[in-house]
C-alpha cells in the first residue's frame, strides 16, 4: 500500500482517485480546487482531503495530478502552494493531465532539482474508461521512478506503458487526438452520406463495423450518432483544447497535419452552434444543420 495525494476531482480525476483507494488499496488524500468536491469525494471513498497541493503532497509516496491544462499544472506543482514545495526526497509525481510536452520536459527538469520524479501520463478512454478503470495511459520519463509507479497506475488502467523520455507521453497523447479526429470525421462524412442515401444507417454499421472499417469509434459512437445524441461523453471543448496542443506542437517540430487542422476548425463550428460540451462525435451535427 502506498501513501497518494491526488490533485484534481474532475469528471477523470474522481473516479480515478477512487480506484487508486478502492481498488489499489491505497491511503488517498486529496485536493480540488473547489472544496465541496473533496468533501463529497471523502465521504463516498474515505480517506482525507488537504486544503492545499502542498498540503496534499506533503510526507507522500505518489502525487497524481488531473487538472486541465498546461497553467492548471504549473499552479499545482511550482505555485506558491503547489506540490513540488511539500514532496519528500524521492516522491514520484504523475500527471495524467492532457498538456503539453514542453510544461512536462520542464516540470521534469524542475523536479529532478528538487530530487523528486516527475512522470507525465496522460490518458485515453474517456468519462467511461475513468469510471470503469480502464483507461489507457502514455507516459514520458525515466525507467526507475515509472517502473515504481506502474503497478499503482494500474489500478485505474488496462494498459500502461513507457514510452520515452520526459514528455514522450504527452506527444504520445497528441498522436491519439490526431488519430480519433480523423476517424470521427470520417464517420460523421459516412453516416451523413448514408442517410441522403436512403440507407438503414444502424443495419449499416452494423456490417461494416466487422470489417476494415470498423473502429472504437464507430462502435461506441455510430448508434448515437444515428439518434443524434451528443449530450455525453469528451466535450468539444476539451477535444479544441488537446488539437490545440498538437497543432502548437506541429508548427515546432515541422509536421504537416492538414486534416486535423480541418477537423480543428469543424469543431469550432459547433461551438459555434452550441456544442461546446456535446460529445466529439457532434461533428454529425455540423453536417446535418
Amino acid at each position: 500500500m502506498a501513501d497518494i495525494a491526488f490533485l484534481g476531482l474532475g469528471v477523470m480525476g474522481y473516479p480515478m482517485a477512487g480506484h487508486l483507494k478502492n481498488k489499489g488499496g491505497h491511503a488517498l488524500t486529496v485536493y480540488n480546487r473547489s472544496t465541496a468536491k473533496a468533501e463529497a469525494w471523502v465521504k463516498q471513498h474515505g480517506g482525507a482531503y488537504a486544503k492545499t497541493p502542498k498540503e496534499a503532497a506533503a510526507g507522500k509516496d505518489f502525487v497524481f495530478a488531473c487538472v486541465g491544462n498546461d497553467d492548471d499544472l504549473r499552479s499545482v506543482t511550482i505555485g506558491p502552494d503547489g506540490a513540488f514545495h511539500g514532496m519528500k526526497p524521492g516522491a514520484i509525481f504523475v500527471d495524467n493531465t492532457t498538456a503539453s510536452a514542453e510544461v512536462a520536459r520542464e516540470l521534469h527538469a524542475e523536479a529532478q532539482k528538487r530530487g523528486i520524479h516527475f512522470i507525465d501520463a496522460p490518458v485515453s478512454g474517456g468519462q467511461a474508461g475513468a469510471e470503469n478503470g480502464v483507461l489507457t495511459v502514455m507516459c514520458g520519463g525515466d525507467a526507475a521512478p515509472y517502473a515504481k509507479a506502474e503497478p499503482v497506475i494500474m489500478a485505474f488502467a488496462r494498459a500502461c506503458r513507457l514510452l520515452g523520455a520526459p514528455g514522450a507521453g504527452q506527444l504520445t497523447k497528441m498522436m491519439n487526438q490526431i488519430c480519433i479526429a480523423g476517424l470521427v470525421q470520417g464517420l460523421a462524412e459516412a453516416i451523413h452520406f448514408g442517410k441522403k442515401a436512403g440507407l438503414d444507417i444502424e443495419a449499416v454499421l452494423d456490417v461494416i463495423s466487422k470489417g476494415a472499417a470498423g473502429s472504437w469509434q464507430m462502435e461506441n459512437r455510430g448508434k448515437t450518432m444515428n439518434a443524434g445524441k451528443f449530450d455525453f461523453g469528451f466535450a468539444v471543448d476539451w477535444m479544441r483544447k488537446d488539437l490545440g496542443i498538437v497543432l502548437d506542437e506541429a508548427r515546432q517540430n515541422g509536421a504537416s497535419l492538414p486534416v486535423t487542422a480541418l477537423v480543428d476548425q469543424f469543431y469550432a463550428d459547433v461551438q459555434k452552434m452550441g456544442g461546446r460540451r456535446w460529445d466529439t462525435s457532434s461533428l454529425l451535427a455540423r453536417l446535418e444543420k
